[in-house]
């Protein structure tokens, strides 16, 4: 017999088979797909105390029956919050494989490691596709989103396989994995005070006397603190040798979208100076989708980084105090504006349905670096053109390109430009700092 929850008893236990039910019942209009084994299939273990939906932490309790149970309103409130999240499926992030990319630890606090499962799965089945054909019914959820409904694999140079995932749900499981860092943490230390205070006895006796109180924390997860400029003008290569820090950062928001817990401490490559804390999904959306020793490629999401939000990632960028005394950026960016916004006039059309659609794929590419402006030459070329591929569009100086952005930075984002300049140093050093290795990632050492 199919259990059924009742409309208007929001704050009663529900089983993990009707929970399943109801999630999915609530989800069905979301962006983001869901899975119907997300409380009774793996990775997710009721007796642990709690289960993973998107962002959220939702606690499990052992009823008087023995069977394990959640709160609804828990789930409905998940629900909620997933049905407001959107999802542009052109708007993808890398999660892997990267070569030579840094090992997460497995740990008590974050047991959930999704990508790490996620790689797993695939390099051990072969691939989303032979993965779906091979195990069609069962469930690919992770804190209840089933991802292999959005993976994308995609093949450079006819061998290398690359995952990427949209960035809607990168963010979700990352706030997933925060949370559920926050949530064992808290528990852990509440443990650890009621050891202390309250002998063992009198523990099981309150723990049998409450059939409906959970086995988990008051707060699931902790408040974030907004960053407001703690770190500003740090050298990132004698912060990250700190002890602590890697917890530090992961107290603060997200200082870009302000929104996702920080994960990284993001820091410019060319002059050494911190940035700011960020979370996974903006630390790599301001990278292109291929980055070589001088050669890039300029992706579509630029057109959020140089349009839409860009007042938030001008004023990210210059938080470093060499590129904001220089008022322009780091090569690489620097690069990726030239091609995407001085170029934009130069690209080719050609006809579409709807009008007309810029052509091919943007690639720039220099010679030399910032270190020596006089000799390094930016060049635009365009990229699977019918009418000529590696279709050349521009060679703009070095220093013509720094001039071209101070004059569109001052028009475009003008509270940016104007805390920028020569008279603002802030400690500049007197040299160039040699590029910093970042080894979070392949090619992505110059961002």
């Amino acid at each position: 017999m199919s259990e059924r929850v009742m409309p208007g008893h929001t704050d009663d236990l529900i089983s993990l088979v009707a929970a399943d039910a109801l999630w999915v019942d609530l989800a069905a209009d979301s962006a983001v797909p869901t899975a119907s084994g997300a409380f009774t299939c793996s990775p997710a273990h009721a007796r642990v105390g709690y289960v993973l939906l998107g962002g959220h932490v939702v606690a499990t309790v052992r009823a008087s029956g023995g069977q394990w149970s959640v709160p609804e309103v828990e789930v409905r409130r998940a629900a909620a919050e997933l049905n407001a999240v959107g999802m542009d499926r052109q708007d993808l992030v890398r999660i892997g494989p990267f070569r030579g990319a840094p090992r997460q630890e497995c740990t008590e606090e974050t047991p959930l490691r999704w990508r790490q499962r996620i790689t797993g799965e695939l390099q051990e089945l072969g691939g989303p596709e032979r993965a779906a054909r091979r195990e069609v019914g069962r469930p690919y959820h992770l804190a209840g989103i089933d991802w292999r409904q959005v993976l994308v694999e995609q093949i450079r140079d006819g061998t290398q396989r690359t995952w990427w995932l949209p960035r809607a749900v990168v963010r979700l499981l990352d706030a997933a994995e925060h949370a559920e860092t926050q949530w064992v943490q808290a528990a852990r230390t509440r443990r650890a005070s009621a050891a202390v205070t309250e002998p063992p006895s009198h523990l099981r006796q309150a723990r049998d006397a409450g059939s409906r109180q959970t086995t988990s924390p008051e707060g699931p997860t902790a408040s974030l603190r907004p960053y407001n400029k703690e770190l500003e003008s740090q050298l990132y290569s004698v912060l990250s040798r700190k002890p602590g820090t890697s917890r530090r950062v992961a107290g603060w928001a997200c200082a870009v979208c302000r929104t996702a817990p920080a994960t990284v401490l993001d820091h410019c490559h060319e002059h050494g100076y911190v940035r700011a804390p960020v979370c996974q999904s903006c630390n790599t959306q301001e990278r292109p989708d291929h980055l070589y020793s001088n050669d890039i490629r300029v992706a579509n999401r630029y057109t959020r980084l140089f349009h839409t939000d860009t007042d938030d990632w001008f004023r990210h960028w210059h938080r470093c105090a060499g590129c904001r005394a220089r008022t322009t950026l780091p090569l690489p960016h620097l690069a990726a504006w030239t091609a995407h916004i001085a170029c934009r006039s130069l690209r080719p059309t050609h006809r579409a349905p709807r009008g007309r659609k810029p052509c091919g794929v943007l690639r720039v590419s220099w010679t030399g670096s910032q270190n020596a402006p006089r000799s390094c030459l930016l060049t635009v070329v365009v990229d699977f053109c019918p009418s000529g591929e590696h279709r050349v569009l521009a060679r703009v100086p070095y220093r013509e390109a720094a001039e071209r952005f101070r004059a569109w930075l001052a028009e475009t984002a003008p509270a940016v430009a104007a805390a920028a300049g020569p008279d603002r140093l802030d400690g500049l050093p007197a040299q160039f700092r040699p590029v910093i290795a970042d080894t979070s990632g392949e090619d992505l050492e110059l961002f």
